[in-house]
């Protein structure tokens, strides 16, 4: 008599899962990187009595190659991946687990709803784990438009860490981090959950593969970039500010918008959005396909199974 055993289908561990979100976010950084930088330096650049420091985003772009050269386009290379090693880590890691929870409990795909909840807690968790590095990404980016007196000249995120933890104590390492948990809250809220309702909305029409990913992935990070500028914006300016004789210049979140609104207009909310959507649009196609891709290939060729599944 033969006996019949049903071979359970291998998973990706937990651990994997947030080294794969980690891996893919720092590739998706490594493309995308300068475009993140002037979409830094447009947000910090007050519009007081009409005068702007850049017109447009080419005009920012021409500025900084004409003034600091082609290499300063990856100032903050090095906190920009351990923002990634952070933040994406912890963000794609929590979510990922949170979806095969889901589909083992209810054996379908997450709801709107379910897939939105799942988006805040994972960019919660990913927010508060990243905001050193995203604190020392902000100043690395835009140390070079400060006077010269007045520039920090950090080496490497290491050294800027190290110096912020000594010379304004250990906390503000989390400047800023209330509006950065409401910024990740919010896009991831838009992002991995539009992602994955976007997926199977296509997948009417298409088959599992690259195509599929870069369509969802597309129109997953243009309705992000709608919904996060805003507070992108406080975060971007809180962070990046400096505190004199014990007044800071910013009290919150709130206290950016409504300044921002005043002295520069409402739209000055979506200021950089050019190259916010070009940098957040490419690198959250870069970070899901790359994502797709290490999954696949890691059942392939650790699992050994063909069959990949559904992914997120």
């Amino acid at each position: 008599m033969v006996l019949l055993y049903d071979v359970e289908k291998k998973t990706i561990p937990n651990f994997m899962k947030y080294v794969i979100g980690g891996t893919a976010g720092m590739l998706g950084t490594c493309i995308v990187q300068p475009l993140d930088l002037v979409k830094t330096r447009m947000q910090i650049s007050a519009g007081k009595a009409g005068a702007k420091e850049y017109s447009s985003s080419i005009d920012c772009i021409a500025k900084v190659f004409k003034n600091e050269g082609i290499l300063a386009f990856y100032n903050g290379l090095s906190a920009g991946l351990l923002r990634q090693a952070t933040y994406t880590t912890g963000r794609m890691g929590v979510y990922q687990m949170e979806i095969e929870a889901y589909r083992n409990k209810y054996q379908q795909a997450p709801k709107v709803l379910a897939s939105m909840a799942m988006g805040i807690f994972a960019g919660a968790c990913g927010a508060l784990v990243g905001n050193p590095a995203e604190v020392s990404l902000i100043r690395m980016m835009s140390d070079n438009r400060l006077p010269a007196d007045q520039r920090r000249n950090y080496k490497n995120v290491g050294d800027a860490l190290v110096r912020i933890v000594k010379e304004e104590g250990l906390f503000a390492l989390w400047r800023g981090c209330l509006p950065t948990v409401g910024r990740a809250m919010i896009v991831n809220m838009v992002q991995l959950a539009s992602y994955s309702q976007f997926k199977g909305y296509f997948k009417r029409f298409m088959d599992e593969g690259l195509g599929l990913h870069i369509c969802a992935s597309m129109c997953s990070g243009l309705l992000t970039t709608i919904a996060s500028m805003p507070l992108d914006m406080a975060k971007t300016r809180i962070q990046q500010m400096k505190v004199i004789d014990g007044k800071a210049e910013y009290s919150g979140a709130t206290d950016v918008i409504i300044k921002v609104i005043r002295n520069e207009g409402f739209f000055s909310l979506w200021k950089g959005f050019t190259p916010y959507l070009c940098r957040l649009g490419p690198h959250t196609v870069f970070a899901f396909v790359f994502l797709e891709q290490l999954n696949k290939a890691y059942y392939k060729y650790v699992l050994g199974q063909e069959d990949s599944g559904p992914g997120i």
